[in-house]
């Protein structure tokens, strides 16, 4: 008989336990964002918040950054999964947004949130929502997060140093995708009439996902900075004028 054979089903189930003690060890992790957000701090001292011990921690998650990509993602993904349940269930948004639907319009993981998207899909009606709506409404829900905003700018301001390559890995996709998504939506919105003709759209995307990190950024400093306005502003400096 074959080793190998006779120790699948043991395999088996160390993959399976493996897979959920990392979720546990993830959900807790969660918990302990929700309340500090996302200070650099070592992963040693998370363990010990979380309740686990230092190599495990290494072992599931291997760096402190791919920790907080992995929170990130999660709560993402939890955020689109509530928002789809709404979606199923025929709720409205209690914040009137675009299309209720949550998390961030990039995130595949998420939906992964940070899924894949609901800024991109041009040709459905979701597309005609405008690039600014859909960050504002990704927004809204990240907020409703706690630590979930402060976490994301955390994961940014790391990749930037070149030193952390799991944040760098997370920002550089994000941006790409979203950058992608976002000038897809543009063209919907442009072949409708909806959008100045003459707009590049890639370029409107950039723009877009600038002016929402750039004013979340603000908020986190100044909880009097009103994104949503500012973003809304935005659109109707985008729209052509009305006819």
């Amino acid at each position: 008989m074959s080793p190998t054979g006779a120790e699948t089903p043991r395999s088996r189930g160390r993959y399976a336990k493996g897979v959920a003690r990392r979720q546990e060890i993830l959900d807790r992790a969660i918990e302990v964002f929700a309340q500090r957000g996302g200070s650099r701090t070592s992963l040693r001292a998370i363990a010990q918040e979380v309740g686990v011990t230092h190599a495990a921690l290494t072992h599931y998650f291997g760096s402190l950054d791919e920790l907080l990509v992995a929170v990130y993602r999660e709560s993402a993904q939890r955020l689109e999964e509530a928002a789809a349940s709404r979606d199923n269930d025929g709720g409205a948004d209690p914040r009137g947004g675009a299309d209720g639907r949550g998390g961030d319009p990039a995130d595949d993981t998420r939906g992964g949130a940070d899924p894949a998207d609901d800024a991109g899909r041009a040709g459905d009606a979701d597309a005609l929502i405008s690039p600014a709506e859909a960050m504002r409404v990704s927004a809204a829900e990240n907020r409703e997060i706690p630590g979930m905003v402060q976490l994301y700018s955390t994961l940014v301001a790391s990749a930037l140093d070149g030193a952390h390559p799991a944040a760098q890995a997370f920002a550089t996709d994000r941006f790409s995708r979203l950058r992608d998504e976002l000038a897809a939506r543009v063209r919907a919105l442009q072949a409708s009439g909806s959008l100045h003709a003459d707009l590049d759209p890639a370029l409107v995307a950039a723009l877009v996902i600038a002016a929402s990190d750039g004013l979340q950024t603000q908020w986190l400093l100044d909880a009097s900075v009103d994104h949503e306005a500012a973003l809304a502003l935005l659109d109707r400096l985008l729209a052509p004028p009305a006819v």
